[in-house]
């Protein structure tokens, strides 16, 4: 039986900012099918707002339309398809943003990040199995998914090989933001880069993804930690979460060189999570000879980023790009979550605003404008 859902519609990219007066995003009521087999319906009880959805608003990272908007959400499980085994209702769950199938070379390998049929799935604004469950009221169009999970709404269909089990109790706010910002920040350092005690790290970009790479930075045991930005009270909340040293890029003279003062010559591993170029640059240069530069940010496409290739020779440097953290979400989600509960990730320091549905606009303005970390929508 189909149900009707609330959720944010994104039908064009590009629309100017402010965004509470374009409004890309329209609070619609949609049909939503019932779950296929492998799928589950699934009640939203939180989505954080990311600068991945951003960039598909500005048109940056450029997908489908229309499409249901929204990749880092925890939800409550209602319905189960056929076929599947491995939940029940009422199941607590947070979302990877890649499907993860299990059978393809980069999944057999571990490296569910890079799974073949979930890439060409989330390009396509299908669900794992290339179907597509939300459409426009009516027999209306459909409506594309969001890397599978359009979490911008009351309810959802999304493919069981989206969705993680977590421990019930969790608050929706912060298991959320566990399916991006966490899984990406920390699965680069633990995963990516895995950093050993006593190890200097920057970051660069302290958005959700930047913190959490901060936050796995301390839970590594790193002695140095640099944070760099341009907003002075992202700068503060760096150092209060365990940055040894704070730079504003906005101020600084020689973001490079102050990097290579505090770190004596260089950061072992350097965190870009702002997905630009010149960005990207900055990390190379102050990434230490040996050492590694990864990144996490998603310029556009058309973007380059050139080096010195000599150096990775003479130095033994390392670029290394990070997608969802190199995660294998059902292993790393629960033991991210574990982390968290042992006090040793305080994921809850990221939340900076809670929002309702109907101001999401708004609320991608405060995150154009830098002036969020972490901003959850509550249903």
């Amino acid at each position: 039986m189909t149900l009707k859902t609330r959720a944010a519609v994104l039908r064009e990219m590009g629309l100017p900012a402010p965004y509470a007066q374009s409004k890309p995003l329209s609070i619609e009521t949609i049909d939503l099918a019932p779950p296929g087999p492998g799928e589950l319906l699934v009640k939203m009880t939180a989505a954080g707002l990311c600068h991945s959805d951003l960039s598909v608003i500005d048109g940056t990272r450029p997908r489908v339309m229309p499409m249901a908007l929204g990749h880092e959400a925890a939800a409550t499980v209602i319905e189960c398809g056929a076929d599947v085994t491995a939940f029940k209702p009422g199941d607590d769950v947070v979302f990877s943003f890649v499907p993860a199938c299990g059978h393809c070379q980069p999944c057999a390998t571990g490296r569910a990040a890079l799974c073949e049929p979930g890439a060409k799935a989330n390009v396509a604004g299908t669900l794992l199995a290339g179907s597509r469950r939300l459409q426009f009221p009516d027999g209306g169009d459909a409506i594309n998914h969001h890397l599978g999970v359009s979490g911008f709404a009351e309810y959802a269909v999304v493919s069981a090989a989206s969705a993680v089990k977590v421990r019930p109790g969790l608050a929706p706010e912060i298991a959320a933001v566990f399916g991006c910002a966490v899984l990406t920040g920390v699965g680069a350092v633990v995963n990516t880069a895995k950093v050993p005690p006593g190890a200097s790290v920057a970051v660069f970009g302290l958005g959700g993804v930047g913190l959490a790479a901060l936050l796995g930075a301390r839970a590594a045991g790193a002695a140095t930690i640099v944070a760099v930005d341009l907003q002075p009270a992202k700068l503060e909340l760096a150092k209060s979460l365990g940055a040894t040293h704070i730079i504003n890029a906005g101020t600084s003279a020689d973001v490079v060189a102050e990097i290579r003062e505090a770190t004596r010559g260089g950061a072992e591993y350097c965190f870009e999570s702002v997905g630009n170029e010149r960005v990207l640059q900055q990390a190379y240069a102050a990434t230490s000879r040996g050492g590694m530069t990864v990144t996490m940010g998603l310029p556009h496409p058309s973007k380059q980023f050139s080096i010195s290739a000599v150096s990775l020779t003479v130095e033994e440097r390392t670029v290394k790009g990070s997608y969802m953290g190199s995660c294998v979400p059902s292993r790393d989600l629960p033991r991210f979550v574990a982390m968290h509960d042992a006090g040793l990730l305080p994921v809850e320091r990221l939340l900076t605003h809670r929002l309702k549905l109907d101001d999401i606009n708004e609320g991608f303005d405060v995150l154009a404008r830098g002036e969020a970390v972490r901003q959850v929508v509550l249903f």
